[in-house]
């Protein structure tokens, strides 16, 4: 116990810099229109890409015998893949609302 109110005396200044970017974080992403949601939040899944690429390295610098840090990596490149995938996903589907429909497939649903 005493060790933990130790790392929090000594790193305060980290732990309000975390805690005030959350509140930024849902201030700003409250205040956005939903009609930019989708887009929003398919380019911010996007990002993810740098997760991927930083699971890796941490997997690719962690100690054969250090089985957190390889299990946390694992985890968390499956994690980023799955978010990136689904953000395109997102994506594709509503650039797929907005294209015109052709004649046949008009006439075809009459």
């Amino acid at each position: 116990m005493q060790s933990i109110l130790n790392f929090f005396s000594e790193n305060i200044q980290l732990i309000y810099i975390v805690i005030l970017s959350v509140f930024l974080g849902i201030e700003v992403i409250g205040r956005v229109p939903s009609v930019l949601h989708t887009p929003l939040m398919s380019g911010a899944n996007a990002i993810h890409g740098v997760v991927i690429i930083g699971a890796i390295i941490v997997m690719g610098k962690a100690e054969t015998n250090n089985y957190l840090a390889l299990i946390l990596g694992f985890l968390a490149v499956i994690l980023g893949t799955l978010n990136v995938v689904g953000g395109f996903v997102v994506t594709d589907r509503m650039l797929e609302m907005f294209k015109s429909k052709s004649k046949s497939q008009k006439t075809s649903s009459k």
